[in-house]
């Protein structure tokens, strides 16, 4: 929520003006209330500036996290940390870990061929993974 001076300043005055009014009361030196005002001004001031700065940095926090890219998924865990549908969930949860690496790396640009070299796989045997892996999220997909 936005900072408002004007608001904040209103009650500092009744807030001020209610203690002044009971030192007075007490006997308390003008002098001495003066001194206190000041003091406190100052002190409402420097807190002020700390809200009107925290708001600029909230914004500008704000403004860079828009701005930031999506997190780059690495790993398996990360992959199935940021699958937001509990179905899809479920389904690539019983999915084999190898299958799960073969999809990143399909995501990250590779095609089958550099995959089957990377795990010495035959690139049929790539291709039909992620076919099975298809066709069980289509299958699930069409039950929903």
């Amino acid at each position: 929520m936005a900072y408002n001076k004007a608001k904040s300043q209103k009650d500092w005055e009744l807030w001020k003006k209610a203690e002044e009014d009971k030192m007075r009361d007490l006997g308390v030196d003008e002098a001495t209330i003066q001194k206190l005002r000041e003091y406190d001004w100052n002190d409402f001031n420097s807190e002020r500036r700390f809200y009107e700065k925290l708001q600029e940095s909230d914004n500008l926090i704000d403004f860079i996290a828009a701005e930031e890219p999506e997190p780059y998924i690495r790993t398996v865990e990360n992959l199935l940390d940021n699958i937001e549908n509990q179905h899809l969930y479920q389904a690539l949860v019983t999915v084999d870990k190898l299958t799960l690496q073969i999809v990143l790396w399909k995501m990250d640009g590779y095609n089958s061929q550099q995959i089957s070299q990377k795990y010495s796989l035959t690139v049929e045997a790539v291709n039909f993974r992620i076919w099975h892996l298809r066709k069980k999220i289509k299958k699930l997909f069409e039950s929903i």
